[in-house]
């Protein structure tokens, strides 16, 4: 019989997790139906955002799309098959047990926070860098940022390179070996391709339904982070992953806008999600 108080607690972590995180941009990832590659099954992904590895679907829209691809055996444009205005961004049938990429690049979108809670965003996501910036500069005026999203989810397979080899992202997690298949998996990200010290990187963990079944990510209960902890000099960190589950890494990096037209500051948001499963007997 369910704990009475399950549900109560539950809802008090996710309040208390969303209002620590609501100056902040929410967490976006890519969702795919399974996160094994097997050949002669349909895989089907969409995207999420939300708080807590617990998010809404994202409807797609080719005017907020750079790139959309998934690579196998070889690498494919899935922009002409994605539908806008739908959930499921697209369908992709593995042609063996290689492994499967797939990578999401989104173009900027611009919002404007006021001024506690943009500094308050910014130290609740480790950017130091622009909050220092800002009280050297006595900034009180409100945070005017352009974003942008960099999303990446491995589907288990053999061919380890797959998801090795950088995509050419502005802002991407670079996994050094197949993500999932140890109890630590050692990253590099990359910013604008070259190695991004001291980029705080957080992990959260969803535990598989039973059976081993994916959970409703817009109805599973909000974790809070796993792990938390900085890239090195060479841009690397390693991540303790042990736990049997769902696994979601994210990073975030800020510089001054480009274009200062449309924002002071633009920020690169970067995921990566994948599977880790429980041990064979």
């Amino acid at each position: 019989m369910p704990n009475r108080w399950q549900k109560p607690l539950a809802l008090l972590l996710a309040l208390h997790l969303l209002a620590a995180g609501a100056a902040s941009a929410h967490e976006y990832w890519l969702s795919p139906s399974t996160w094994n590659a097997v050949p002669g099954d349909t895989v089907a992904f969409g995207t999420l955002a939300g708080e807590g590895f617990t998010g809404e679907r994202k409807l797609y829209a080719p005017g907020r799309t750079v790139r959309l691809i998934a690579r196998a055996e070889r690498e494919l444009d899935l922009q002409p098959v994605a539908s806008e205005g739908d959930s499921i961004w697209a369908r992709f049938a593995p042609a063996d047990r290689g492994g499967l990429l797939i990578a999401f690049e989104s173009n900027f979108a611009s919002i404007t926070l006021e001024a506690e809670k943009f500094d308050r965003y910014l130290a609740d996501e480790g950017l130091e860098g622009p909050l220092a910036a800002r009280r050297a500069r006595g900034d009180r005026g409100p945070g005017r940022e352009r974003y942008r999203r960099c999303a990446k989810a491995w589907l288990a397979g053999d061919v380890a390179a797959r998801v090795q080899r950088p995509v050419g992202f502005p802002l991407e997690i670079v996994p050094l070996a197949a993500p999932g298949t140890g109890s630590t998996v050692r990253v590099r990200v990359l910013f604008e391709g070259r190695p991004l010290a001291g980029a705080l990187l957080n992990a959260w963990r969803q535990p598989f339904g039973p059976g081993g079944r994916l959970r409703d990510p817009a109805r599973r209960d909000t974790v809070a982070v796993a792990w938390s902890g900085r890239t090195d000099r060479r841009g690397e960190a390693l991540v303790p992953v042990s736990a049997v589950g769902e696994w979601l890494l994210g990073t975030v990096h800020m510089v001054p806008s480009r274009d200062p037209s449309a924002a002071d500051w633009e920020s690169t948001w970067a995921s990566l999600t994948f599977g880790r499963p429980a041990p064979s007997r």
